[in-house]
């Protein structure tokens, strides 16, 4: 019966440095489960506020052009003269995309009314 008795006791200690290494490893988890949701979290704002900056900046980036774009006395006209030069690129590159659409509508128009001659070659009716 000493046997058992002293073996049922080392049963339990097991047991028990089991359930309390079970129970560190699960603080362990827990508290780098919460430090990375956290930075996860601050990440997020981080991206969000990046995000508003750049927002922000071109709206006031815009209002300045819109405002100095003429003034050949700030020290910003170069920037604002090659911003407008880049809107007139821009404006004349959409004109050529819209006038290749048009001419490109017509054309497979043109294509899809055409209908193919038939083969008068005496060689390929054998085939």
């Amino acid at each position: 019966m000493a046997n058992y008795d002293e073996f049922k006791r080392k049963a339990k200690d097991a047991f028990d440095s089991f359930a309390d290494a079970s129970v560190d490893a699960y603080k362990v988890a827990e508290e780098k489960t919460r430090i990375l949701a956290k930075k996860t979290k601050l990440r997020a704002g981080i991206v969000n506020d990046k995000a508003t900056i750049r927002r922000l900046s071109v709206e006031l980036g815009t209002k300045y052009h819109a405002k100095y774009k003429d003034d050949e006395n700030s020290e910003f006209n170069q920037l604002c003269v090659e911003i407008s030069s880049a809107h007139d690129r821009i404006a004349a590159k959409e004109e050529e995309i819209a006038e290749l659409k048009k001419n490109s509508g017509s054309k497979a128009r043109e294509a899809a009314e055409k209908k193919p001659e038939p083969d008068n070659n005496e060689e390929n009716k054998g085939e």
